[in-house]
């Protein structure tokens, strides 16, 4: 059997299930409300500063392609999740509710998505140095 279809399948059964238990919780709608503001943040936020970042750094010469552009899109991603934490106002009335520093974590993980880009991308061009030596 084909390698799409059992994908496929599964996937179908994978979103089969994901439904039957959305309908099983006392308020579904909060869920799809939910799902839906995701599908608009990336749509509206994520991709399209995806492709300006892209268009500018194409304007300025530079090519970002394959991990770079692996990069910027998890980091939108993470942004976007990361959002309602970040944006929350003032603090919290039980410290429980979100007891971590997110700013600092998010900003954290925005200089390890960098860190790893440019080293890979650094490793990269030696390698493509030392090939053209040989």
């Amino acid at each position: 059997m084909n390698g799409r279809y059992v994908a496929g399948a599964l996937g179908l059964l994978s979103a089969a299930w994901g439904g039957w238990l959305l309908l099983g919780q006392r308020e579904p709608w909060r869920i799809a409300v939910w799902l839906g503001g995701a599908v608009v943040v990336h749509d509206g936020f994520v991709a399209p500063l995806v492709l300006a970042i892209g268009a500018l750094a194409a304007a300025a010469g530079l090519r970002l392609r394959g991990i770079p552009r692996g990069a910027l899109i998890v980091a939108g991603s993470l942004t976007a999740i990361a959002l309602p934490p970040l944006l929350r106002p003032g603090g919290v009335a039980n410290p429980t509710v979100l007891p971590l520093d997110y700013l600092r974590n998010w900003l954290l993980a925005m200089a390890a998505i960098a860190l790893l880009t440019l080293a890979y991308a650094g490793t990269r061009a030696v390698l493509r140095r030392v090939g053209r030596r040989t």
